[in-house]
């Protein structure tokens, strides 16, 4: 018989993500990942290739033991599982109005729910451990200026490694009102202001990078933008060089996305509500930003303090004010 889901998952590709969606790179490679596992998967589990597979053969049973193959033999978080059962759901939700001969299998497909999460506590620096961080990068070298400047903007504006990693000479305006434009997560376009210390090194840096407005603001020596991983390489040369400045660094797992999660504390240390952080920091939803308020014990404690004290006045004797609730007291 002749397969039904090699063409329904091409049209999935260039009808749904690419034509109805404008899904961005980084969407369409997350997808593809996760459907070249799965056909790999189906392969083994049948012995089928997996340009002969059948939608019929992907049902819920299947599906299901790849999500569990994925933490079980990959090792994956229960979150990674549940981002490859979205892109699964997607695709299965695109096929029920295509493959009505399959409902009854899509459906059950559609049916496997998400496996439960924990919800962990937001890690970010503080601001003796971001100073350290900054001044780790040797500046007498044209790659710590480099590096100095990338953890200095990371923090002060929030990007994502993404953004960075995107971010090109043209996309700065210095000026009266310097700023930085990036495309960021779901297409989304932002401008976001800079701060004095931040323009001082972006002009020294531009001055020495002398690049055209396409040229990478943060280029490797051969001239390409530094990738996902040089970053996180990067970053880690120099918080080990920090810790040595400031021991409490050595207690925490920082990541590019730590830097990121600073700017946000740092947002709230200085009174800026949730609703202007989640606009700063390209949230899609102001949900995603209330993590912040359950990581900060400083505005925990600022609260608590506010509170009258309990336990300070001895308590006072109980009189009955009624004779009938005095009545009922001495029974």
């Amino acid at each position: 018989m002749m397969s039904d889901l090699a063409p329904l998952l091409q049209r999935f590709f260039t009808d749904k993500l690419d034509g109805q969606m404008n899904a961005s790179v980084h969407t369409k490679a997350a997808y593809a990942d996760t459907f070249r596992l799965l056909l790999l998967y189906a392969q083994q589990r049948t012995g089928t290739a997996p340009s002969a597979l059948r939608l019929v053969d992907l049902n819920a049973d299947m599906v299901g033991g790849f999500l569990q193959h994925l933490e079980d033999e990959r090792g994956n978080s229960a979150s990674t599982r549940n981002a490859r059962r979205a892109a699964l759901r997607s695709f299965f939700t695109y096929a029920s109005y295509r493959a009505p001969d399959a409902i009854a299998t899509i459906s059950q497909v559609l049916a496997i729910p998400a496996k439960r999460t924990k919800t962990t506590i937001v890690s970010f620096l503080t601001r003796a451990e971001a100073e350290a961080l900054i001044a780790a990068p040797d500046t007498t070298t044209w790659i710590g200026r480099r590096d100095r400047l990338l953890l200095h903007l990371g923090i002060q504006t929030g990007l994502r490694v993404s953004e960075l990693m995107s971010l090109r000479v043209g996309d700065i305006e210095i000026g009266p009102h310097s700023q930085l434009r990036c495309l960021g997560k779901g297409r989304k376009h932002r401008v976001i202001p800079l701060q004095k210390p931040t323009v001082r090194l972006l002009t020294a840096w531009l001055n020495e990078l002398d690049g055209i407005p396409a040229t990478p603001l943060f280029p490797t020596s051969t001239g390409t933008a530094l990738s996902r991983a040089a970053i996180a390489k990067l970053l880690a040369r120099h918080i080990q060089v920090a810790s040595e400045r400031c021991a409490s660094l050595r207690e925490k797992n920082v990541t590019p996305h730590t830097l990121r999660h600073t700017c946000a504390m740092m947002l709230l240390h200085a009174g800026i509500d949730t609703a202007s952080i989640a606009l700063w920091l390209g949230h899609a939803t102001i949900q995603t930003t209330q993590s912040y308020l359950h990581a900060d014990l400083e505005l925990k404690r600022r609260s608590l303090d506010r509170l009258p004290a309990i336990g300070d006045r001895p308590p006072a004797r109980y009189q009955a004010s009624d004779a009938l609730i005095a009545f009922l007291t001495d029974r």
